[in-house]
């Protein structure tokens, strides 16, 4: 969303935690995002550490209109600072995981008195804090968040991509773009797609990503026999690249992930998905409209959602312009940087 409230024309600064260069900053500068600053963010109660970012904030607040954050220690930081502030500044929260918050009496402070809105990335969260008596219901949106729909588009298929990701001229190439982690749901689908690869020599997956599961991966294609048809590709950089040189996109976690932010860039690149009926997924997506939905954790389910999809390029078809209109429609990162702006606006009149 930074790159697109810059569009706006807001000026935008992003707060980063040090030693984040690889993975974040650079990545950020790449994007255009120009004003950077660096706090320490370390993890756990760090006296020396916390003061210091503390301090840092105190003298940041007066140059901006709203402070939003996505994680609970720069939440506590920031609210210490506007606390300590002579301008303190409307302060956002935005909750992408599933876990709910415990009301305790120095969580109810921090949301009943330090926190003006909070976001929720899906309906069920909203609810949790309802239910919670966190703070009042008028005060928690759920905005289940966008895409960069410039960065992610339909596009022609590389065909050195789809060679180096395992799929030779004519092969179906279906991927799953996440870490290696057991709520993926990487053994799911290998049990799905055992019976599927005996019966078809065309088929190839791609698994990018990389995560501390790699290894039991690695002995379950063995174990059902795909290791010739599966690509255990890492980490690949150009993810927009990946997305269109699928033929299918695989959504298929076990239990809900929050946002699952690569929903949404799979449906704008235009890719036919596939999606478990977690988190998010049931909120925004219509079975067979914008995708083909199934039950989370089931094999036998998700082989014949897939078998489906191989076989119907018309569905493919239909699925992949449905699925970027949908983005275009709601989920574009410009439409959401419209709804903030106008959330933005209406705390800094307040």
């Amino acid at each position: 969303m930074t790159c697109d409230l810059a569009r706006r024309g807001h000026e935008v600064w992003l707060g980063c935690r040090r030693g984040s260069e690889t993975r974040v900053i650079e990545r950020a500068r790449a994007e255009g995002v120009e004003r950077i600053v660096t706090f320490a963010f370390r993890g756990g109660l760090s006296p020396g550490a916390d003061a210091a970012d503390v301090r840092r904030l105190l003298r940041w607040l007066p140059g901006v209109d709203a402070v939003h954050v996505h994680r609970g220690k720069e939440h506590w930081l920031a609210a210490v600072a506007n606390r300590l502030s002579r301008t303190p500044r409307p302060l956002v929260r935005t909750r992408h995981i599933v876990q709910a918050v415990r009301p305790h009496a120095p969580n109810r402070w921090l949301y009943r008195h330090a926190t003006a809105l909070v976001h929720t990335v899906t309906e069920a969260m909203r609810q949790q804090y309802i239910a919670a008596e966190l703070l009042p219901a008028d005060r928690i949106v759920t905005l289940p968040g966008g895409v960069d729909a410039h960065r992610f588009r339909p596009a022609p298929a590389d065909p050195q991509l789809r060679a180096r990701l395992g799929a030779g001229e004519g092969m179906m190439l279906v991927g799953v773009i996440g870490g290696l982690r057991v709520m993926k749901g990487h053994h799911v689908l290998i049990e799905a797609a055992a019976p599927l690869a005996a019966r078809n020599d065309r088929l190839r997956m791609v698994f990018v990503g990389r995560g501390s599961m790699e290894t039991s991966i690695r002995a379950a294609l063995k174990h059902h026999r795909l290791d010739a048809s599966v690509t255990l590709a890492g980490f690949i950089e150009d993810l927009p690249a990946v997305m269109t040189a699928l033929d299918v996109a695989l959504y298929v976690p076990v239990e809900s992930e929050g946002m699952s932010r690569v929903v949404f860039e799979y449906l704008a690149s235009g890719c036919p998905l596939i999606a478990a009926r977690v988190g998010v997924v049931p909120e925004v997506l219509s079975d067979r409209e914008h995708a083909l939905l199934v039950p989370g954790g089931d094999p036998a389910a998700l082989s014949t959602a897939l078998a489906e999809m191989l076989g119907d390029v018309a569905l493919r078809r239909r699925l992949g312009t449905a699925g970027r209109a949908l983005v275009e429609e709601r989920y574009a990162g410009s439409r959401v940087a419209a709804a903030l702006e106008r959330q933005y606006d209406c705390l800094a009149a307040a």
